[in-house]
């Protein structure tokens, strides 16, 4: 039984915050299974990861475990650039990379996720921006946001990496970056 007073009026708010907190948990699920499954087709979906993604548990395991080199290759191509330039920017040695390419073996755990950091922003832009050319292009040309550099120049660290993405974030709700 409840009294309208102010004690009572706590447990209704309280259950209604809980709903819509739950929601909320529920729409944040749902997103980050979207962008793990973009971030999946990026570096080449089932035909190169060797099986599908569908939760961000699945992709951080296959990080764990090492993404297959040919999934360099697939982000190569998205992002137009080369293997040799993709690989610089990776960390990863080119004549290592060719080496795990031709033996189709695995990228370590750190390569790996620095290969995932990367197609998670373009996975990012492409959504932003709508067009995967565009977003290609955006990521290529210097930002007055990023002190004139390029945002794929960017991507060397974490923190860099979700700057970018907080200017991609901005672009898409029309605040001037």
């Amino acid at each position: 039984m409840f009294y309208k007073n102010k004690t009572s009026a706590a447990p209704i708010s309280a259950a209604r915050d809980l709903r819509c907190s739950a929601k909320w948990r529920t729409i944040d699920s749902q997103e980050a299974k979207m962008k793990t499954a973009a971030i999946a087709e990026v570096l080449g979906g089932r035909k190169v990861l060797g099986k599908t993604i569908r939760k961000p548990d699945d992709l951080a395991q296959l990080i764990r475990k090492g993404l297959p080199a040919s999934s360099v290759t697939a982000l190569a191509e998205k992002l137009d650039l080369g293997n040799g330039v993709l690989s610089g920017k990776l960390g990863i040695p080119q004549r290592t990379l060719t080496r795990r390419l031709s033996k189709r073996s695995r990228l370590t755990s750190a390569e790996s996720d620095r290969t995932v950091r990367l197609a998670r922003v373009y996975a990012t832009a492409v959504e932003m921006i709508g067009d995967e050319a565009k977003a290609v292009a955006w990521l290529q040309t210097p930002n007055r946001a990023l002190g004139g550099e390029r945002p794929l120049d960017q991507l060397d660290t974490d923190m860099s990496a979700r700057m970018v993405e907080d200017i991609l974030g901005r672009i898409a709700y029309g605040v001037y970056s």
